[in-house]
């Protein structure tokens, strides 16, 4: 029986020892998703919400696997959840600035309108 020998490294390649972990699929899904949230908007009905809710789910499941397992993907993890939230927080910031933005021109058109003087203006009885 003959023995299957290894191919000596490469010159420059000597102290380099590849990893025998692999990395966690989560961790994958969740940086994946998170960046894709943001062109998700597009999507009917699922919208770039759920996909940021998906990878910031999909980031802690990842870390608590990576844990337990030994496998790579923290950072990928970590950053998914981070783009994840970062995505929601812009989306809460522009729905009150939106909220605002109708109040003031609301509060400007028809406030103005109430005060234009083309109805008399009550006076109270003597």
């Amino acid at each position: 029986m003959s023995e299957i020998q290894q191919p000596a490294p490469a010159p420059g390649l000597q102290g380099y020892a590849p990893s025998g972990a692999q990395t966690n699929s989560l961790a994958i899904v969740s940086l994946v998703a998170g960046f894709l949230s943001f062109f998700a908007h597009v999507i009917p009905l699922i919208g770039g919400f759920s996909v940021a809710l998906i990878a910031i789910i999909t980031g802690f499941m990842a870390r608590d696997q990576i844990k337990r397992t030994g496998e790579q993907g923290v950072w990928m993890a970590n950053v998914g959840i981070l783009v994840g939230f970062i995505h929601i927080a812009l989306g809460l910031i522009l729905v009150l600035v939106l909220i605002f933005a109708v109040f003031v021109l609301g509060i400007a058109l028809f406030g103005m309108a109430t005060h234009s003087g083309s109805a008399p203006t009550p006076s109270p009885l003597p």
